[in-house]
């Protein structure tokens, strides 16, 4: 797993009362009933793996050891708006492993939290299964990128770009949105006519996001 050089090691334990000044109170309740332990394990940076970045100066790895496997968005947007440089997270509940990372930005009237743009994250898998490797090549920022693309799955060569990949994402989420919203409405539907218009509708959108998967 990952396979990092010893120099970006800091294996340090972050408590979880670090975050009390900034979340509410559901995550708070989310930290101490989910969260087993969490643990700053590498620092990417120029100091570490003599790379640089014009838009990312460091990449910072945490693992959250969870006490179930379970959803925890909410947590992973509360410690990215708090730490201001990238964060690859690695979840991990016994012998399961996920991955995620976010593309962020500073907030424009509070340089120190961070807004986030987008969020690219895996499914579970089994840690014997596991192959995620980061490359160190060229700069901090193809570095980041890297990880983006092969936390989404998705193909660099084709996408290029991070903000590329990102509204692709963000197209494929509304449409995916908008065909679950028109099948319930199927499912509801008495009228015959009625029906056959949405069923026309979920046709088309089915299309349509099949065109975007392929572009």
């Amino acid at each position: 797993m990952l396979k990092l050089p010893t120099s970006t090691i800091v294996d340090k334990i972050v408590p979880k009362n670090s975050f009390d000044e900034y979340a509410t109170t559901k995550q708070k309740k989310l930290l101490t009933s989910v969260v087993a332990r969490i643990k700053w394990l590498h620092k990417l940076s120029n100091q570490t793996v003599n790379l640089q970045g014009k838009e990312v100066i460091e990449i910072q790895v945490f693992e959250l050891e969870l006490k179930e496997q379970t959803t925890i968005n909410e947590l992973l947007l509360l410690i990215n708006r708090v730490i201001p440089y990238p964060i690859l997270f690695v979840l991990r509940h016994n012998e399961e492993v996920m991955y995620s990372i976010s593309k962020k930005h500073i907030h424009p009237t509070n340089e120190n939290q961070a807004v986030v743009d987008w969020t690219f994250s895996t499914l579970w898998k089994n840690v014997v299964e596991d192959e995620f490797e980061i490359s160190l090549s060229n700069s901090l920022d193809s570095v980041f990128q890297e990880i983006c693309f092969k936390i989404s799955g998705k193909n660099q060569g084709k996408e290029k770009d991070i903000e590329t990949l990102i509204a692709k994402e963000q197209q494929l989420k509304q449409l995916n949105s908008e065909i679950e919203k028109t099948q319930k409405a199927i499912e509801k539907c008495r009228q015959f006519n009625k029906k056959v218009e949405l069923n026309h509708h979920l046709n088309c959108l089915a299309q349509e996001k099949s065109n975007v998967d392929k572009n």
